[in-house]
């Protein structure tokens, strides 16, 4: 009875000190929040695209370096890519930092419509805040494992040009993540949440017609028109969409359509994503694509090439490591405003035209849920997830009720109720990667869930084949 009582007394005191421990740990991250976000800043300032986040990458770069981390830059043949490390031995850990931002878009911190006119892009998607949150975290855990003399290691992933150049796809190819234990990611939002939840795979490519240029009013016989074959493709795979399941997703945009209306183009461009919940459904499809491109082709008398710009997984759900995730997000807590965010909030809901928001509710943390089919969007993380056991969150760094890819999303992270969400996420990371490396049984138990669910059997291939990374496609 003695003993069971010591017994009883000392995981009392062990829970105490950790407790203790984590304590510090999340206070660290609070008081370096103003310097974070100032470096989440200036990549927002930066706006870069994808693959050429020279400026972005390079910072985040000599953050980690600054705070002890061996840099390996210019990884899986992207310039932009890059690694930062810390410790020995087993296991590894590894955070997820994306950094590319959107074309075509741009706004200030504001909660009014504002277009900037000093950059072409916008972090629409919030990803200057995920570059540096997922930094934080890994200098939190890094000082950490000193601070207890643990063994292990923490490996910071620079992944560029998460938006359509899957960027990730590039580096899993290459094997970086190769004895890897377990990764953690996350993603802004506008909502607070650790759901074991997959995503559409995803496969693009530029359909490239070329033709003959004429003049369109005094020799229109001897042209043929590019444009018309990219106009006959869009009609046929329009068609499409009829014939194929509820769940898939086709959307495109034309990227030339030639310069002046009295010239036949000889040369005209578009863009496709082909999504669905499996792997297997996006290549048919994307097959079925390609032979309306085909058809066009023939149809109008000109020829055409296309390039595959990329193909990421769906991803896998790891409840092991979800549940794990969500109770760190539930001690953590959601993001609370001051009277100013408050304001700042209920101006940017009022600008929704759709969407019911109670800027309440970025508080709160919403319940755990297990997704296994996918919805709503793609990330090139799925591949990941393939590879490793892999587990992520969202947080609310927009205003409830915005949308991913909005102004309104660019407005919110460069203020303080991004930096608020950023600190969230960080926090969360942190404690569920100090968990990961106490608890070993938690990555054999994650490692066991993911091979189950990709069968024995499951041999990695990238979507997209052995292209080299598409640098220019943002060109």
């Amino acid at each position: 009875m003695k003993n069971l009582y010591l017994g009883f007394v000392m995981v009392l005191a062990a829970s105490a000190l950790a407790a203790q421990d984590h304590a510090a740990v999340l206070q660290d991250i609070d008081r370096q929040a103003d310097d974070y976000f100032a470096v989440a800043k200036q990549i927002w300032d930066f706006a870069e695209v994808g693959y050429q986040e020279e400026e972005s990458s390079a910072l985040l770069q000599q953050l980690l370096k600054d705070e002890g981390f061996t840099i390996e830059a210019g990884v899986a043949d992207i310039p932009t890519a890059f690694t930062a490390t810390y410790g020995n031995g087993g296991p590894t850990i590894g955070i997820l930092g994306e950094f590319d931002a959107l074309p075509g878009i741009t706004q200030t911190a504001s909660a009014t419509r504002e277009e900037r006119n000093d950059v072409e892009a916008g972090h629409a998607c919030g990803h200057h805040l995920f570059g540096t949150g997922s930094a934080a975290a890994a200098i939190a855990v890094k000082n950490w494992l000193q601070e207890n003399e643990m063994e292990g290691t923490i490996r910071f992933y620079g992944t560029p040009a998460e938006e359509g150049g899957a960027g990730k796809v590039y580096m899993v190819r290459a094997g970086l993540f190769d004895g890897v234990d377990a990764v953690i990611h996350w993603h802004p939002s506008d909502g607070n949440s650790a759901d074991a939840a997959s995503s559409l795979s995803n496969k693009s490519a530029k359909f490239r017609f070329h033709g003959i240029s004429a003049h369109a009013s005094a020799a229109p016989q001897n042209g043929r028109s590019a444009l018309d074959g990219v106009e006959a493709m869009n009609v046929m795979v329009n068609m499409l969409r009829e014939h194929m399941e509820m769940e898939s997703r086709i959307h495109y945009v034309i990227t030339r359509g030639g310069e002046a209306p009295n010239v036949i183009p000889d040369f005209a461009e578009v863009f496709y994503y082909v999504r669905h919940p499996e792997m297997a459904e996006v290549n048919k499809l994307f097959e079925r694509v390609v032979n309306a491109a085909e058809g066009a082709a023939l149809g109008t008398g000109t020829t055409m090439d296309y390039e595959v710009i990329h193909g990421a997984y769906n991803l896998l759900p790891n409840v092991t490591l979800g549940e794990v995730m969500h109770a760190n997000l539930e001690q953590v807590g959601g993001v609370e405003y001051d009277a100013g965010e408050r304001a700042f909030a209920e101006s940017i809901a009022g600008t929704f035209e759709n969407a019911k928001a109670d800027p309440a509710s970025a508080a709160e943390v919403e319940p755990f849920q297990v997704i296994r089919r996918g919805t709503g969007g793609s990330t090139d993380v799925g591949d990941v997830s393939w590879a490793v056991p892999t587990v992520g969150l969202r947080t609310a760094t927009w205003v409830p009720g915005t949308s991913a890819h909005s102004w309104q999303a660019i407005a919110a992270g460069g203020m303080s109720i991004g930096k608020k969400g950023m600190v969230v996420a960080a926090k969360t990371m942190t404690l569920t990667a100090i968990d990961l490396f106490s608890r070993p049984e938690l990555l054999e138990k994650a490692q066991a869930e993911l091979d189950e669910q990709r069968g024995s059997d499951f041999v990695y291939k990238a979507m997209l084949g052995d292209r080299e990374p598409p640098l220019d496609y943002r060109n």
